[in-house]
């Protein structure tokens, strides 16, 4: 499945195929990226979709949602390759969150000092992550 999946969401779905506690969440795979690069750094149409569908399933196992300021979900955006390329990928942590919804995990968690912190972990890591990539692709 490393073909397919990449590293880590190979290992996720072997943990996941054992048995083993695995939060939920999806992969999108390998294909995607190759696709990608294959047609003038455009997403297939289909992707976007599918990712809203799958993010669904991910809000009704955990019960809250995408973005929502009561009860928001807050994702993981994790890359990984078909072969380990260490430090090369960077992972996005706490994606959900903003003015809005660190308000509610400040609240749900009661601790405002751990929302904040998270809130500009988060924002640092975007930064550095997505911002910084998104400047290299479109200078190419």
């Amino acid at each position: 499945m490393r073909n397919l999946l990449g590293g880590k969401g190979a290992n996720l779905a072997e943990m996941s195929n054992l048995g083993l506690p695995v939060p939920p969440g999806f992969t999108i795979t390998t294909e995607v990226c190759t696709r990608f690069y294959d047609n003038a750094k455009a997403y297939p149409p289909e992707l976007e979709g599918q990712v809203a569908a799958a993010l669904e399933k991910v809000e009704e196992a955990i019960g809250a949602r995408f973005g929502d300021p009561e009860r928001p979900l807050l994702v993981s955006v994790r890359s990984g390759a078909r072969a380990s390329m260490p430090g090369m990928m960077d992972t996005v942590l706490n994606l959900g969150l903003n003015d809005r919804t660190v308000a509610a995990l400040a609240h749900n968690s009661g601790d405002e000092r751990f929302a904040y912190d998270s809130y500009r972990r988060f924002l640092q890591m975007y930064g550095q992550v997505v911002l910084a990539s998104s400047t290299t692709i479109s200078r190419n």
